[in-house]
């Protein structure tokens, strides 16, 4: 892993435009010098003080509150200052010009060389220093930007325990357990000559069978915090007409796409974010499939297809009107059949307000609704939970990433080999240990004790800048 960067750094941490409140972050190792010439005094730590922030000529820029957080005690483990000013652009950068003036004022020679070199921060650059310096692991870290841009009130609330460490406390757990499991097996690789079978004497059966139970709860519960996170993509399909702009405005409680009895009126992608038990939801309308010689219209439902191909589920719309037809039925089995095999579809049979009972047998297999009058929507809301794995178990949730997820299945995997080379008995212990390292690097990766320098930069470069 990198060395930390020692480079003084600063931000305006607060979103660009006007407010009330402003703040300019700065963070750097011995920022006594800068702080005293920038504020005319010292300041007592974690203490807010008011006072008047002067330009070079002693004229004041604006005055608020200056807040100094010593080393090791601050946000990034370094020396950090605030100013908290009045939010508006141009005072914002008078001090940000300001601050940058001081620091290249200070006598290098004499009161802190790195001074000299303030710079502006990159996006995310506090919270990697703060990662770096040991103040945070990397799940925490994550769930700062997580926190940040949640989009329901249940996604703050699992980054909030993110944040907390109550997802990294679950991965601390696997890990202790993995590292008996790894001691043991090598012990007995250590000591072959020991006729004591060291294995079956401390159940090291048991102790694997154990953390995959573990690991595989672990999953399911990382699995929905990243929906929580992601939401999920939603697709809606079918031929036109079939009711599935009025679909749209249902699910959204609002007049968003064009409801006409006119064949292909949606001729792009019309998309909405709603939300499902605090499940963020992307709803997206697409054209009508039909083959059709208008070039617009054609274009529409080829990028139809490209949702279709990046979506999480797909709802594919029938009408219960057209039913009867057998061309009607030919097509619509002829555009299922072109459906991705691996995408979870459930059928919305569309329109039972206006066909009389009995209803198709075939409409047993989906829902059955009326997008016009709202009829099965709560019915549609939950299957639509069931087709991309939620469970509602909301209390206790933290957030994660599909990084996460996609590091624990390998976890799983690593140690699904390594069971099958414990079954062996002791003619593959070799094989067994390396699959418990290989298992306990892919853990560690998600608290960043073991991270590629270039998915750090990858995550932190998604930070908002300031934070």
């Amino acid at each position: 892993m990198s060395a930390v960067d020692s480079t003084p750094i600063l931000a305006i941490a607060t979103p660009p435009g006007r407010g009330a409140v402003g703040i300019i972050r700065v963070s750097g190792r011995s920022l006594g010098p800068f702080i005293e010439r920038l504020c005319g005094r010292r300041l007592v730590a974690r203490q807010a003080t008011f006072m008047p922030w002067r330009d070079a000529q002693g004229q004041v820029i604006d005055q608020g509150l200056s807040i100094y957080f010593p080393a090791p005690h601050s946000y990034t483990g370094e020396d950090v200052f605030e100013l908290q000013a009045h939010g508006g652009p141009v005072v914002m950068q008078l001090l940000l010009s300001r601050c940058m003036e001081v620091a290249q004022s200070i006598d290098a020679t004499t009161q802190s060389p790195t001074l000299a070199h303030l710079r502006l921060a990159q996006p995310g650059e506090f919270t990697q220093r703060a990662f770096m310096n040991d103040k945070l692991d990397l799940a925490q870290a994550e769930a700062v930007s997580d926190l940040i841009e949640a989009s329901t009130e249940a996604a703050a609330r699992g980054a909030a325990r993110s944040l907390q460490g109550a997802f990294s406390d679950e991965i601390q757990r696997l890990l202790e357990g993995l590292i008996r499991l790894r001691m043991l097996v090598e012990s007995t690789l250590d000591f072959p000559e020991e006729e004591i079978d060291f294995l079956q004497q401390a159940d090291a059966q048991g102790q694997l069978s154990r953390l995959q139970r573990q690991v595989a709860e672990v999953l399911r519960q990382t699995h929905q915090g990243a929906l929580l996170r992601d939401g999920m993509k939603v697709v809606i399909a079918g031929q036109p007409n079939a009711g599935k702009s009025s679909l749209l405005n249902a699910l959204a409680g609002a007049e968003l796409a064009i409801v006409t009895a006119i064949a292909g009126t949606t001729r792009d992608v019309v998309s909405q974010s709603i939300q499902i038990e605090g499940v963020p939801l992307h709803v997206l309308d697409t054209a009508g499939l039909r083959e059709t010689d208008d070039e617009v219209e054609r274009i529409g439902i080829e990028r139809a297809w490209k949702e279709i191909d990046q979506a999480d589920a797909v709802l594919f719309v029938h009408d219960l009107t057209h039913w009867h037809d057998a061309s009607y039925r030919n097509l619509d089995a002829q555009w299922q059949d072109r459906l991705p095999q691996h995408l979870p579809v459930i059928h919305v049979w569309n329109k039972v307000d206006a066909v009389g009972e009995p209803l198709p047998e075939v409409v047993s297999a989906g829902v059955a609704l009326s997008a016009k009058r709202g009829v099965g929507l709560e019915d549609l809301r939950q299957q639509l939970l069931q087709a991309v794995g939620w469970q509602a178990t909301a209390e206790g949730l933290y957030s994660a990433r599909q990084r996460h997820v996609d590091a624990l299945r390998r976890v799983e995997l690593h140690l699904g080999a390594a069971a099958e080379h414990l079954a062996l008995g002791g003619m593959q212990l070799d094989l067994l240990a390396e699959e418990l390292r290989l298992a306990q690097s892919e853990l560690s990766s998600v608290t960043g004790a073991f991270t590629a320098d270039d998915l750090l930069g990858e995550i932190f470069s998604k930070f908002c800048i300031g934070k």
